[in-house]
């Protein structure tokens, strides 16, 4: 049983062809080793191209038994499908026996939101006498501006700052650039911090094209900017367990609800399917009616 080979090749294949950051990499080959794992607690001598249906579906009841949960199980199989593509593209064999492989049924999160109201009251607690103050304004007013994720933000740079269209350029997963507009306020607020504050900080090497820094000149930490969020929500007395992502959560919802198509918020968020942008459509009740009263021609 020689795994050692493809699972090489495959590391390659999804840093060099996929362009995953080096935690996607690992989770991937996490899920394969797993695979091994079971093949060799079970003593089954089969290669990547001798293993059947009847092993991989062993091997689902087996990470079953050892209570992993139906999220965890269906991230494994998701790992272990994308090894085989791999070998199927790479001629290794001529049939995916993940084919027929099916995970758990999993419910679908609903992703938490903020309101506007609870937007405003966050960034209105930010004490701008405090060094970093307005730093921390524009960087909520981009994130609910742009719905950024939180490493998107933390690696901005200036050059990719194309105000006088109204855009940012971002790197994403797998550093795909897309375009984002960005509205009159977040620029507003960036052009404070970059103009009367970030000019006189001295900057550290390799670091002058970030936008936001820490007090040491350097780009800052995501840890940082979920700190910063968790202790504001805290001094508002806000209910909610929120993080960045949740400024992007509320982005999508408050775009969908006022009419935007779906497409171009999958664009704007970077997602490569748009079923992963649908989640987003999880409108109340309450909005739902009002908009068939509105729009339909029978109501």
């Amino acid at each position: 049983m020689n795994w050692t080979i493809y699972i090489k090749g495959f590391k390659s294949f999804l840093s060099l062809e996929k362009s995953l950051s080096v935690n996607s990499i690992d989770a991937y080959l996490h899920d394969v080793g797993k695979l091994v794992q079971f093949l060799e607690y079970k003593k089954y001598d089969v290669s990547p191209k001798d293993i059947e249906l009847k092993h991989l579906q062993g091997f689902l009841k087996w990470v079953n038994e050892l209570g992993m949960t139906a999220t965890s199980q269906a991230r494994l199989i998701s790992g272990i499908k994308a090894f085989y593509k791999y070998l199927l593209l790479e001629n290794v064999l001529n049939t995916d026996p993940t084919a027929l492989l099916e995970a758990p049924r999993l419910a679908r999160k609903l992703p938490d939101t903020l309101s506007l109201d609870d937007i405003n009251k966050l960034i209105d607690a930010i004490d701008l006498s405090r060094a970093g103050g307005q730093r921390n304004k524009a960087m909520l007013e981009t994130l609910y501006s742009c719905g950024l994720r939180v490493s998107e933000l933390v690696n901005l740079k200036i050059s990719n700052l194309f105000f006088n269209e109204d855009y940012i350029k971002v790197s994403g997963k797998g550093n795909k650039e897309r375009l984002v507009p960005i509205g009159s306020v977040a620029i507003k607020q960036i052009g404070i911090y970059r103009d009367e504050i970030r000019s006189h900080v001295s900057i550290k090497k390799d670091n002058e094209d970030f936008l936001f820094l820490n007090g040491r000149g350097t780009k800052l930490s995501r840890v940082y900017v979920f700190t910063m969020i968790k202790e504001l929500a805290l001094k508002i007395q806000l209910k909610k367990k929120i993080s960045p992502h949740t400024f992007r959560h509320s982005f999508a919802t408050h775009l969908i609800e006022g009419g935007a198509d779906l497409r171009a918020v999958q664009e704007m968020l970077g997602h490569e399917s748009i079923t992963t942008t649908e989640i987003y459509t999880h409108l109340d009740r309450d909005y739902l009616r009002d908009a068939i009263i509105q729009f339909h021609p029978r109501s």
